[in-house]
């Protein structure tokens, strides 16, 4: 695996690999891997790609200043695990290095409010940044693939329909949200938990699925309120369970009306925040 921090190097050498008829897979993170990332890079290698990985803890997609200073960074650690899995090229640019001095990554695109559900309520400007860093990225790696998690179901909506809206190449590949033996999904934010709400945290998974063996049984509503009251008595303040239609994103009030149904959350597990999902129907 070679490493870059520079945009003109790491270009460089994708260049090489694209002569050579490589196909390009990117995976962009923000460090503090664990093996759901891992993971997509193995899918990568598996489908008969050369892997990139980026780590960049990007500040523009931070509302909150104390979340990014703490946000875990462990690069050599990083470094080993992608090794191992078989990552060709890893690029950890500067701030600079991805915002240079004068250029523009602003995005003028109708996200058909997408962005203002969920994660948009509690997180704004969350999602302006994200978009802003996964193109400016797909803009340097020009690959042909891109991996994403399930796990961020909100995000990666977001990031199909920028694909969609603004042409651009990269087939958008999904590994599925990897969990602890416990149902705790893989998230990096798991290693700021202390051990007491280490223990309740998997009680996020234990409503997912109690909303999914309720869907065809009491109201929407009933559902949220039983999940919410689950979370709630292990001692986590939930900010939201939605269940939510799988492509637009809307409320659904009527399943039946629905062919896809997903549902998300989102809670604090005292000083960090945890995001779930899990897809109830089909």
């Amino acid at each position: 695996m070679k490493s870059y921090k520079t945009v003109n190097g790491l270009r460089r050498s994708i260049a090489s690999l694209k002569a050579q008829g490589r196909r390009i897979a990117f995976i962009p993170t923000m460090g503090a891997l664990h093996e759901g990332h891992i993971s997509l890079v193995r899918m990568a290698v598996q489908d008969g790609c050369e892997a990139v990985v980026s780590i960049f803890v990007n500040p523009s997609q931070f509302n909150n200043q104390e979340d990014l200073a703490h946000y875990p960074r462990m690069p050599e650690k990083d470094s080993q695990l992608l090794v191992r899995a078989g990552c060709s090229l890893l690029f950890i640019p500067s701030v600079e290095e991805v915002y240079p001095p004068g250029l523009d990554v602003s995005l003028h695109i109708d996200l058909e409010g997408k962005d203002q559900v969920m994660e948009g309520v509690f997180r704004p400007g969350h999602f302006k940044g994200m978009l802003e860093v996964v193109k400016r990225l797909l803009d340097i790696v020009e690959p042909d693939f891109l991996y994403m998690g399930q796990k961020d179901f909100q995000q990666y909506s977001l990031v199909a329909h920028m694909l969609r809206m603004l042409n651009l190449s990269p087939v958008l590949r999904i590994g599925e949200t990897l969990r602890e033996p416990d149902g705790l999904a893989m998230s990096s934010r798991n290693l700021r938990l202390t051990p007491e709400f280490r223990q309740k945290a998997p009680v996020i998974f234990r409503a997912l699925n109690h909303a999914r063996a309720q869907l065809p049984l009491i109201p929407v509503s009933k559902i949220q309120e039983e999940c919410l009251s689950m979370i709630a008595a292990e001692g986590l303040k939930p900010e939201y369970f939605e269940l939510v239609d799988g492509n637009s994103l809307t409320a659904v009030s009527d399943p039946a009306r629905h062919p896809n149904v997903v549902a998300c959350v989102a809670c604090w597990a005292g000083a960090v925040r945890l995001i779930d999902n899990l897809v109830l129907k089909p």
